[in-house]
Protein backbone atom coordinates (compact mmCIF):
# COMPACT_ATOMS: atom_id res chain seq x y z
CA UNK A 1 0.00 0.00 0.00
CA UNK A 2 1.59 3.53 -1.12
CA UNK A 3 2.13 5.80 1.45
CA UNK A 4 0.39 8.94 2.34
CA UNK A 5 1.26 12.76 2.28
CA UNK A 6 1.70 12.96 5.97
CA UNK A 7 3.19 9.43 6.61
CA UNK A 8 5.60 10.46 4.23
CA UNK A 9 6.54 13.65 5.86
CA UNK A 10 7.12 11.95 9.24
CA UNK A 11 9.87 10.52 7.31
CA UNK A 12 11.36 13.57 6.16
CA UNK A 13 14.43 15.90 7.51
CA UNK A 14 11.81 18.51 8.30
CA UNK A 15 14.28 21.01 7.35
CA UNK A 16 12.19 22.63 4.77
CA UNK A 17 15.16 23.93 2.85
CA UNK A 18 13.54 24.38 -0.33
CA UNK A 19 16.15 22.35 -1.91
CA UNK A 20 14.22 20.42 -3.38
CA UNK A 21 12.15 23.04 -5.39
CA UNK A 22 9.47 23.64 -3.07
CA UNK A 23 8.68 26.08 -0.08
CA UNK A 24 8.28 22.96 2.86
CA UNK A 25 8.95 19.61 3.33
CA UNK A 26 5.00 19.03 3.99
CA UNK A 27 4.83 20.02 0.20
CA UNK A 28 7.33 17.75 -1.16
CA UNK A 29 5.73 14.66 1.15
CA UNK A 30 2.73 16.03 -0.85
CA UNK A 31 3.91 15.48 -4.05
CA UNK A 32 5.79 12.84 -3.75
CA UNK A 33 2.46 10.78 -2.17
CA UNK A 34 0.49 11.91 -5.72
CA UNK A 35 4.19 11.02 -8.42
CA UNK A 36 4.51 14.61 -9.02
CA UNK A 37 8.33 14.46 -6.84
CA UNK A 38 11.30 12.09 -7.55
CA UNK A 39 12.54 10.91 -4.23
CA UNK A 40 16.35 11.50 -5.07
CA UNK A 41 14.78 15.47 -5.12
CA UNK A 42 15.50 15.44 -1.77
CA UNK A 43 19.59 15.71 -0.57
CA UNK A 44 18.92 15.47 2.78
CA UNK A 45 16.97 12.14 3.60
CA UNK A 46 18.43 9.48 5.43
CA UNK A 47 19.26 5.51 4.03
CA UNK A 48 16.79 4.12 6.40
CA UNK A 49 13.82 6.51 5.76
CA UNK A 50 14.42 5.69 2.02
CA UNK A 51 13.45 2.04 1.99
CA UNK A 52 10.23 3.24 3.53
CA UNK A 53 9.37 5.70 0.83
CA UNK A 54 10.46 4.19 -2.05
CA UNK A 55 7.24 2.27 -2.05
CA UNK A 56 5.37 5.71 -2.18
CA UNK A 57 7.95 7.11 -5.09
CA UNK A 58 7.47 4.34 -7.31
CA UNK A 59 5.16 3.84 -10.40
CA UNK A 60 2.08 1.13 -9.60
CA UNK A 61 3.99 -0.69 -12.52
CA UNK A 62 7.47 -1.63 -12.28
CA UNK A 63 9.66 -0.40 -14.72
CA UNK A 64 11.99 -3.01 -16.09
CA UNK A 65 14.50 -2.81 -18.23
CA UNK A 66 15.45 -5.22 -20.65
CA UNK A 67 18.97 -5.30 -22.47
CA UNK A 68 22.02 -3.27 -22.03
CA UNK A 69 23.63 -0.74 -23.88
CA UNK A 70 22.03 2.16 -25.90
CA UNK A 71 19.62 -0.20 -27.48
CA UNK A 72 18.16 -0.86 -23.84
CA UNK A 73 14.35 -1.60 -23.81
CA UNK A 74 12.96 0.19 -20.60
CA UNK A 75 8.61 -1.33 -20.29
CA UNK A 76 6.16 -0.62 -17.33
CA UNK A 77 7.00 3.03 -15.30
CA UNK A 78 3.45 3.71 -16.40
CA UNK A 79 1.18 6.08 -13.98
CA UNK A 80 -2.23 6.77 -15.31
CA UNK A 81 -4.98 4.99 -17.30
CA UNK A 82 -5.80 7.12 -19.73
CA UNK A 83 -3.34 9.23 -21.67
CA UNK A 84 -4.89 12.82 -21.49
CA UNK A 85 -4.27 12.45 -18.01
CA UNK A 86 -0.90 13.08 -18.44
CA UNK A 87 1.48 10.69 -20.13
CA UNK A 88 2.15 7.37 -21.07
CA UNK A 89 5.77 6.97 -20.60
CA UNK A 90 7.74 3.35 -21.97
CA UNK A 91 6.55 2.68 -25.24
CA UNK A 92 5.16 -0.73 -26.18
CA UNK A 93 8.34 -3.15 -27.25
CA UNK A 94 7.71 -4.74 -30.39
CA UNK A 95 9.38 -8.07 -31.15
CA UNK A 96 8.95 -10.75 -33.75
CA UNK A 97 9.44 -14.35 -33.54
CA UNK A 98 12.53 -16.55 -34.70
CA UNK A 99 12.22 -20.45 -34.54
CA UNK A 100 15.64 -22.10 -32.35
CA UNK A 101 16.01 -24.56 -35.51
CA UNK A 102 16.32 -21.92 -38.04
CA UNK A 103 19.52 -22.27 -40.21
CA UNK A 104 22.44 -20.02 -39.44
CA UNK A 105 22.51 -18.45 -42.86
CA UNK A 106 18.34 -18.02 -42.56
CA UNK A 107 18.98 -16.16 -39.12
CA UNK A 108 21.95 -13.61 -40.31
CA UNK A 109 19.62 -12.24 -43.28
CA UNK A 110 16.23 -12.10 -41.25
CA UNK A 111 17.95 -10.06 -38.96
CA UNK A 112 19.83 -7.81 -41.50
CA UNK A 113 16.63 -7.45 -43.24
CA UNK A 114 14.93 -6.48 -39.90
CA UNK A 115 17.53 -3.90 -38.42
CA UNK A 116 16.84 -1.91 -42.12
CA UNK A 117 13.46 -1.31 -41.04
CA UNK A 118 13.88 2.02 -39.70
CA UNK A 119 12.25 5.23 -40.02
CA UNK A 120 12.50 8.53 -39.43
CA UNK A 121 9.86 10.72 -38.46
CA UNK A 122 9.38 14.19 -36.28
CA UNK A 123 13.33 13.90 -36.52
CA UNK A 124 12.89 10.55 -34.52
CA UNK A 125 14.41 6.84 -35.65
CA UNK A 126 11.74 5.13 -35.56
CA UNK A 127 12.41 0.74 -35.25
CA UNK A 128 11.71 -2.23 -33.36
CA UNK A 129 13.49 -3.16 -30.42
CA UNK A 130 13.13 -7.10 -29.98
CA UNK A 131 13.49 -10.63 -31.02
CA UNK A 132 11.77 -13.48 -29.20
CA UNK A 133 14.08 -16.88 -29.75
CA UNK A 134 11.71 -19.35 -29.49
CA UNK A 135 12.44 -23.03 -28.52
CA UNK A 136 11.07 -25.98 -30.83
CA UNK A 137 13.16 -29.19 -30.49
CA UNK A 138 14.56 -29.01 -27.10
CA UNK A 139 17.87 -28.76 -28.54
CA UNK A 140 19.89 -26.15 -26.29
CA UNK A 141 22.96 -26.22 -28.28
CA UNK A 142 20.57 -25.27 -31.46
CA UNK A 143 18.94 -22.68 -28.66
CA UNK A 144 22.27 -20.95 -27.41
CA UNK A 145 23.59 -20.63 -30.97
CA UNK A 146 20.75 -18.93 -32.20
CA UNK A 147 20.49 -16.99 -28.84
CA UNK A 148 24.46 -15.98 -29.63
CA UNK A 149 23.91 -14.78 -32.81
CA UNK A 150 21.46 -12.72 -32.06
CA UNK A 151 23.00 -11.10 -28.97
CA UNK A 152 26.33 -10.53 -30.76
CA UNK A 153 25.48 -9.79 -34.49
CA UNK A 154 22.50 -7.90 -34.16
CA UNK A 155 21.33 -4.17 -32.03
CA UNK A 156 18.02 -6.25 -30.97
CA UNK A 157 17.18 -7.42 -27.45
CA UNK A 158 16.30 -10.44 -26.49
CA UNK A 159 13.26 -12.90 -25.58
CA UNK A 160 13.99 -16.55 -24.36
CA UNK A 161 11.04 -18.86 -24.72
CA UNK A 162 11.36 -22.28 -23.55
CA UNK A 163 9.64 -24.71 -20.98
CA UNK A 164 12.96 -26.72 -20.76
CA UNK A 165 15.33 -25.45 -17.32
CA UNK A 166 18.21 -27.08 -19.75
CA UNK A 167 17.37 -25.37 -22.95
CA UNK A 168 16.90 -22.15 -21.10
CA UNK A 169 20.31 -22.32 -18.99
CA UNK A 170 22.22 -22.92 -22.32
CA UNK A 171 20.35 -19.93 -23.75
CA UNK A 172 21.35 -17.92 -20.83
CA UNK A 173 24.92 -18.49 -20.49
CA UNK A 174 25.61 -17.60 -24.41
CA UNK A 175 23.63 -14.51 -24.45
CA UNK A 176 23.49 -13.49 -20.49
CA UNK A 177 25.61 -10.11 -21.09
CA UNK A 178 22.28 -9.00 -23.62
CA UNK A 179 20.41 -9.22 -20.33
CA UNK A 180 17.64 -10.91 -22.13
CA UNK A 181 13.85 -11.35 -21.17
CA UNK A 182 13.02 -15.14 -19.75
CA UNK A 183 10.03 -16.52 -20.52
CA UNK A 184 8.80 -17.49 -18.70
CA UNK A 185 8.20 -18.85 -15.23
CA UNK A 186 4.85 -20.89 -14.35
CA UNK A 187 2.96 -22.91 -11.61
CA UNK A 188 5.24 -25.84 -12.43
CA UNK A 189 8.43 -24.46 -12.50
CA UNK A 190 8.39 -21.08 -10.68
CA UNK A 191 11.20 -22.14 -8.10
CA UNK A 192 13.85 -23.18 -10.83
CA UNK A 193 13.24 -20.20 -13.31
CA UNK A 194 13.12 -17.51 -10.69
CA UNK A 195 16.26 -19.02 -9.29
CA UNK A 196 18.27 -18.56 -12.83
CA UNK A 197 16.82 -15.04 -12.81
CA UNK A 198 18.00 -14.19 -10.05
CA UNK A 199 21.41 -15.81 -10.18
CA UNK A 200 22.12 -13.73 -13.60
CA UNK A 201 20.28 -10.71 -12.55
CA UNK A 202 17.73 -11.02 -15.64
CA UNK A 203 14.28 -9.52 -15.66
CA UNK A 204 11.31 -12.50 -15.81
CA UNK A 205 8.14 -13.38 -17.44
CA UNK A 206 5.58 -14.25 -15.58
CA UNK A 207 2.59 -16.81 -17.37
CA UNK A 208 -0.70 -18.16 -15.84
CA UNK A 209 -3.96 -18.53 -17.11
CA UNK A 210 -5.77 -16.08 -16.03
CA UNK A 211 -5.14 -12.66 -13.94
CA UNK A 212 -6.39 -14.06 -10.83
CA UNK A 213 -3.62 -17.01 -11.26
CA UNK A 214 -0.80 -15.01 -11.43
CA UNK A 215 -1.52 -13.17 -8.66
CA UNK A 216 0.41 -15.75 -6.26
CA UNK A 217 3.24 -16.56 -8.89
CA UNK A 218 4.11 -13.06 -8.63
CA UNK A 219 3.69 -12.82 -4.83
CA UNK A 220 6.22 -15.99 -4.64
CA UNK A 221 8.61 -14.81 -6.87
CA UNK A 222 8.90 -11.25 -5.39
CA UNK A 223 9.23 -12.90 -1.74
CA UNK A 224 12.33 -14.61 -3.46
CA UNK A 225 13.65 -11.11 -4.11
CA UNK A 226 12.72 -10.69 -7.76
CA UNK A 227 11.30 -7.62 -8.59
CA UNK A 228 11.48 -7.32 -12.62
CA UNK A 229 9.14 -9.09 -13.74
CA UNK A 230 6.65 -8.90 -16.71
CA UNK A 231 3.00 -11.05 -16.58
CA UNK A 232 1.37 -12.53 -19.16
CA UNK A 233 -2.10 -13.47 -18.26
CA UNK A 234 -2.07 -16.33 -20.85
CA UNK A 235 -5.27 -15.09 -22.77
CA UNK A 236 -4.83 -15.59 -26.51
CA UNK A 237 -8.41 -14.82 -27.85
CA UNK A 238 -8.60 -10.70 -28.48
CA UNK A 239 -11.73 -9.91 -26.50
CA UNK A 240 -10.48 -11.84 -23.43
CA UNK A 241 -7.07 -10.46 -23.87
CA UNK A 242 -8.00 -7.04 -24.01
CA UNK A 243 -10.01 -7.21 -21.06
CA UNK A 244 -7.12 -8.65 -19.38
CA UNK A 245 -5.26 -5.73 -19.92
CA UNK A 246 -7.62 -3.69 -18.67
CA UNK A 247 -8.12 -5.58 -15.52
CA UNK A 248 -4.56 -5.44 -14.50
CA UNK A 249 -3.92 -1.84 -15.39
CA UNK A 250 -6.73 -0.46 -13.31
CA UNK A 251 -6.43 -3.30 -10.61
CA UNK A 252 -2.38 -1.69 -9.97
CA UNK A 253 -3.64 1.85 -10.51
CA UNK A 254 -6.63 2.53 -9.21
CA UNK A 255 -6.75 -0.69 -6.54
CA UNK A 256 -2.39 -0.19 -6.04
CA UNK A 257 -2.87 -4.15 -5.93
CA UNK A 258 1.19 -4.22 -5.96
CA UNK A 259 0.98 -8.35 -7.18
CA UNK A 260 -0.07 -7.13 -10.78
CA UNK A 261 2.15 -3.99 -10.78
CA UNK A 262 4.08 -5.14 -13.67
CA UNK A 263 4.30 -4.62 -17.25
CA UNK A 264 2.79 -7.08 -19.53
CA UNK A 265 3.72 -9.19 -22.61
CA UNK A 266 1.19 -10.25 -25.28
CA UNK A 267 1.22 -12.50 -28.81
CA UNK A 268 -0.83 -11.73 -31.41
CA UNK A 269 1.70 -14.81 -32.88
CA UNK A 270 -0.60 -17.15 -31.33
CA UNK A 271 -3.98 -15.20 -31.85
CA UNK A 272 -4.05 -14.85 -35.34
CA UNK A 273 -3.79 -16.74 -38.53
CA UNK A 274 -1.63 -14.20 -40.93
CA UNK A 275 0.34 -11.10 -40.30
CA UNK A 276 -2.59 -8.63 -41.65
CA UNK A 277 -4.83 -10.19 -38.22
CA UNK A 278 -1.72 -10.17 -36.03
CA UNK A 279 -1.08 -6.31 -37.11
CA UNK A 280 -4.66 -5.11 -35.93
CA UNK A 281 -4.51 -7.01 -32.84
CA UNK A 282 -1.10 -5.72 -31.76
CA UNK A 283 -2.44 -1.71 -32.87
CA UNK A 284 -5.12 -2.92 -30.15
CA UNK A 285 -2.51 -3.73 -27.24
CA UNK A 286 -0.40 -0.73 -28.07
CA UNK A 287 -2.98 1.39 -27.22
CA UNK A 288 -4.39 -0.76 -24.60
CA UNK A 289 -2.10 -1.66 -22.58
CA UNK A 290 0.61 -4.19 -23.84
CA UNK A 291 3.87 -3.28 -22.94
CA UNK A 292 5.99 -5.56 -25.27
CA UNK A 293 4.06 -7.73 -28.04
CA UNK A 294 5.33 -10.17 -29.88
CA UNK A 295 4.95 -10.76 -33.68
CA UNK A 296 5.18 -13.88 -36.42
CA UNK A 297 7.51 -11.61 -37.93
CA UNK A 298 8.16 -8.01 -39.19
CA UNK A 299 6.80 -6.72 -42.33
CA UNK A 300 7.63 -2.73 -43.50
CA UNK A 301 3.74 -2.73 -44.26
CA UNK A 302 3.03 -4.22 -40.68
CA UNK A 303 5.75 -2.40 -38.92
CA UNK A 304 5.21 1.15 -40.21
CA UNK A 305 1.99 2.04 -38.65
CA UNK A 306 2.37 -0.11 -35.73
CA UNK A 307 5.80 2.37 -34.96
CA UNK A 308 3.41 5.37 -35.92
CA UNK A 309 0.84 4.42 -33.80
CA UNK A 310 3.50 4.33 -31.26
CA UNK A 311 4.59 7.20 -31.42
CA UNK A 312 1.34 9.21 -31.59
CA UNK A 313 0.53 7.37 -27.79
CA UNK A 314 3.67 7.40 -26.13
CA UNK A 315 3.81 11.14 -26.52
CA UNK A 316 3.12 13.88 -23.81
CA UNK A 317 -0.44 14.96 -25.39
CA UNK A 318 0.24 18.37 -23.47
CA UNK A 319 3.40 18.83 -24.91
CA UNK A 320 3.06 19.43 -29.21
CA UNK A 321 5.47 17.56 -31.41
CA UNK A 322 8.24 19.18 -32.78
CA UNK A 323 11.35 18.81 -34.97
CA UNK A 324 14.81 20.51 -34.34
CA UNK A 325 15.32 24.16 -34.92
CA UNK A 326 17.76 24.76 -38.00
CA UNK A 327 18.44 24.27 -41.52
CA UNK A 328 16.72 21.94 -43.85
CA UNK A 329 18.14 21.02 -47.10
CA UNK A 330 15.28 20.00 -49.70
CA UNK A 331 15.19 18.77 -53.12
CA UNK A 332 19.55 19.42 -53.18
CA UNK A 333 19.53 23.16 -52.86
CA UNK A 334 22.60 25.49 -54.12
CA UNK A 335 23.57 28.91 -53.34
CA UNK A 336 20.95 30.63 -55.76
CA UNK A 337 18.11 28.49 -53.90
CA UNK A 338 15.25 30.26 -52.32
CA UNK A 339 15.19 30.07 -48.93
CA UNK A 340 11.64 29.65 -46.60
CA UNK A 341 10.77 29.91 -42.91
CA UNK A 342 8.17 28.33 -40.30
CA UNK A 343 8.29 27.04 -36.69
CA UNK A 344 8.91 23.55 -35.96
CA UNK A 345 5.62 22.75 -35.03
CA UNK A 346 5.91 18.70 -36.47
CA UNK A 347 2.45 18.85 -38.48
CA UNK A 348 3.71 22.06 -39.78
CA UNK A 349 6.91 21.07 -41.11
CA UNK A 350 5.56 18.01 -42.73
CA UNK A 351 3.14 19.61 -44.68
CA UNK A 352 5.68 22.69 -45.48
CA UNK A 353 8.59 20.15 -46.21
CA UNK A 354 5.88 18.00 -48.11
CA UNK A 355 4.68 20.36 -50.59
CA UNK A 356 8.07 21.67 -51.80
CA UNK A 357 9.50 18.51 -51.90
CA UNK A 358 6.74 17.97 -54.32
CA UNK A 359 7.47 21.45 -55.80
CA UNK A 360 10.53 19.69 -57.15
CA UNK A 361 12.21 23.18 -56.78
CA UNK A 362 15.51 23.24 -54.77
CA UNK A 363 14.96 25.06 -51.70
CA UNK A 364 16.30 25.83 -48.02
CA UNK A 365 13.66 25.33 -45.18
CA UNK A 366 14.12 27.13 -41.81
CA UNK A 367 12.91 25.92 -38.81
CA UNK A 368 12.65 28.41 -35.86
CA UNK A 369 12.13 27.37 -32.23
CA UNK A 370 8.25 28.41 -31.57
CA UNK A 371 7.59 26.31 -28.78
CA UNK A 372 5.63 23.72 -30.60
CA UNK A 373 3.12 26.33 -32.14
CA UNK A 374 2.12 26.48 -35.45
CA UNK A 375 2.34 29.99 -37.24
CA UNK A 376 -0.72 31.66 -36.52
CA UNK A 377 -0.56 30.92 -32.78
CA UNK A 378 2.81 31.36 -32.09
CA UNK A 379 2.67 34.89 -34.04
CA UNK A 380 -0.60 35.75 -31.65
CA UNK A 381 1.51 34.16 -28.51
CA UNK A 382 4.66 36.12 -29.29
CA UNK A 383 6.98 33.18 -30.12
CA UNK A 384 7.63 34.20 -33.88
CA UNK A 385 8.48 38.01 -33.87
CA UNK A 386 10.16 39.88 -36.62
CA UNK A 387 13.07 40.36 -33.24
CA UNK A 388 13.28 36.56 -32.71
CA UNK A 389 12.89 35.94 -36.62
CA UNK A 390 15.92 38.32 -37.60
CA UNK A 391 18.30 37.24 -34.86
CA UNK A 392 17.21 33.70 -35.89
CA UNK A 393 18.55 33.86 -39.59
CA UNK A 394 21.82 35.64 -38.60
CA UNK A 395 22.66 32.75 -35.72
CA UNK A 396 21.35 29.58 -38.29
CA UNK A 397 24.21 30.03 -40.56
CA UNK A 398 22.00 30.22 -43.60
CA UNK A 399 23.75 33.17 -44.80
CA UNK A 400 27.00 31.59 -45.25
CA UNK A 401 25.05 28.96 -47.54
CA UNK A 402 23.57 31.26 -49.80
CA UNK A 403 24.54 34.25 -52.49
CA UNK A 404 21.31 36.03 -52.37
CA UNK A 405 19.48 37.53 -49.52
CA UNK A 406 15.72 37.34 -49.48
CA UNK A 407 13.43 35.33 -47.31
CA UNK A 408 10.13 34.12 -47.87
CA UNK A 409 8.11 34.27 -44.88
CA UNK A 410 4.18 32.05 -43.90
CA UNK A 411 1.66 34.41 -45.10
CA UNK A 412 -0.18 34.06 -41.69
CA UNK A 413 3.23 35.96 -40.47
CA UNK A 414 2.73 39.20 -43.17
CA UNK A 415 2.68 41.23 -40.13
CA UNK A 416 6.04 40.81 -38.84
CA UNK A 417 7.53 41.39 -42.08
CA UNK A 418 8.75 44.89 -41.33
CA UNK A 419 10.27 44.58 -38.11
CA UNK A 420 12.28 41.04 -40.19
CA UNK A 421 13.60 43.69 -42.43
CA UNK A 422 14.50 46.29 -39.71
CA UNK A 423 16.27 43.29 -38.09
CA UNK A 424 18.28 41.92 -41.40
CA UNK A 425 18.73 45.19 -43.26
CA UNK A 426 19.76 44.76 -46.79
CA UNK A 427 17.36 41.73 -46.83
CA UNK A 428 14.55 41.05 -49.03
CA UNK A 429 11.46 39.84 -46.99
CA UNK A 430 8.92 38.18 -49.18
CA UNK A 431 5.12 36.93 -47.68
CA UNK A 432 4.42 33.71 -48.55
CA UNK A 433 1.06 31.88 -49.56
CA UNK A 434 -0.66 31.69 -46.51
CA UNK A 435 -1.66 27.44 -46.95
CA UNK A 436 0.93 25.11 -47.90
CA UNK A 437 -1.09 23.71 -51.20
CA UNK A 438 -0.20 27.32 -52.93
CA UNK A 439 3.29 26.66 -52.40
CA UNK A 440 4.63 24.50 -54.95
CA UNK A 441 2.67 27.34 -57.90
CA UNK A 442 4.27 29.79 -55.84
CA UNK A 443 7.57 28.65 -55.54
CA UNK A 444 7.35 27.34 -59.63
CA UNK A 445 6.43 31.24 -60.55
CA UNK A 446 9.45 32.22 -59.00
Amino acid sequence: MALTGIQIFKLLPKTNCKECGVPTCLAFAMNLASGKAELDSCPYVSEEAKAHLAEASAPPIRPVVIGKGVRKLTTGGETVQYRHEKTFYNPTGLAALIASDMPQADLAGKLKAWNALQYERVGLNLRPEMVALKDVTGDADAFAEAAKTIAETSEFNLILMSEDTGVMKAGIDRCGFKRPLIYAATADNADEYGSMAKENDLPLAVKADSVEALIPLTEKLTKMGLKDLVIDPGSRELKQALEDQLSIRRAALKDTNRSVGFPTITFPCEMAPNLDMETLMAATFVAKYGAITVLSDFAGESLFPLLLERLNIFTDPQRPMTVTEGIFEINNPDENSPVMLTTNFALTYFIVSGEIEGSKVPAWLLIKDAEGLSVLTAWAAGKFSGDDVGMFVKKCGIIDKIKHQELIIPGYAAAIAGDVEEELPGWTITVGPREAAHIPGFLRAR
